[in-house]
C-alpha cells in the first residue's frame, strides 16, 4: 500500500499557492482502517488473558512491568 510521493519545486509563494492541495483517494472508512493499522504497528500491546491475583503490590508491579 505504498504510494509514490512526488516532490514539487516552486520559484515563488504565489506559484505554490496556485497548485491545489493533494487529496487521497478512498473513503473515510478506508482512512480509519489505515489509521488503526498504523496505530497497532507503532504500539502493539499484548496482554495475557485472564484475571490474576498477587500476594504483594511489588509482585503486581513486576508483572505489570513485564508487559509494558
Amino acid at each position: 500500500m505504498k504510494t509514490e510521493k512526488r516532490v514539487q519545486k516552486f520559484r515563488s509563494i504565489e506559484e505554490m499557492n496556485k497548485v491545489p492541495a493533494p487529496e487521497r483517494a478512498g473513503s473515510d472508512f478506508e482512512r480509519f482502517l489505515r489509521h488503526c493499522a498504523r496505530w497497532w504497528s507503532i504500539a502493539p500491546k499484548h496482554y495475557p488473558r485472564g484475571v490474576f491475583k498477587f500476594r504483594t503490590l511489588e509482585d503486581a508491579q513486576k508483572a505489570r512491568e513485564k508487559y509494558r
